[in-house]
């Protein structure tokens, strides 16, 4: 503790200056991408799965009306598969047709008393990140992998924590911040 030597009484520390105007000083000059809101501008395709209808109904509903509401609505195509296992190549001829600036991926896949749900949810991840990378699009991820049905009932519930809407919000982003690196 500082002390006054005049009046040998306790001064305050002076307030802390701020780290946002040194953070924001250091960031003169320098060009920042971000992912924005705006998906007029782009085209998208929701790729969902047909297993555990009223999990997908809702994600879909969740990712589509997302889209809308930030200006996509005319620029949707939703392409219904089985399962999550028929994800990826849905998804690789979905990237090779062009037609789209980014992909959803919605589908779940709920764990049982076998190793079936590590080999589908696993193969599923790795096909989609496969497709990502090899047509350097946009593919967000939004297949549920969970423990039991209660789980994917709250990650599809048409609330806040919908999964098919953070999808389509990362897709959104991820389209602008490629379309700003390219320019």
């Amino acid at each position: 503790m500082r002390v006054n030597k005049k009046t040998s009484k306790p001064v305050a520390k002076p307030a802390a200056k701020s780290a946002k105007p040194a953070a924001k000083a250091a960031m003169d000059g320098v060009r920042t991408i971000e992912g924005r809101t705006d998906a007029g501008f782009a085209r998208f395709a929701v790729v969902a799965t047909s297993w555990y209808d009223d999990i997908l109904d809702s994600l879909v509903a969740g990712a589509i009306s997302t889209l809308k509401e930030h200006g996509a609505d005319k620029n949707i195509t939703l392409i219904r598969v089985p399962g999550a296992f028929e994800l990826p190549l849905a998804l690789e001829h979905a990237a090779a047709s062009g037609r789209y600036d980014a992909i959803i991926a919605l589908g779940c896949v709920i764990r049982g008393g076998t190793p079936h749900f590590e080999y589908v949810a696993g193969e599923c991840a790795r096909g989609v990140r496969e497709v990502m990378q090899s047509y350097r699009l946009p593919i967000a991820f939004g297949v549920l992998t969970t423990d039991n049905m209660k789980q994917a009932k709250e990650r599809a519930a048409p609330r806040a924590g919908n999964k098919g809407r953070e999808a389509a919000l990362a897709a959104i982003q991820m389209v602008s911040v490629l379309r700003q690196m390219n320019d």
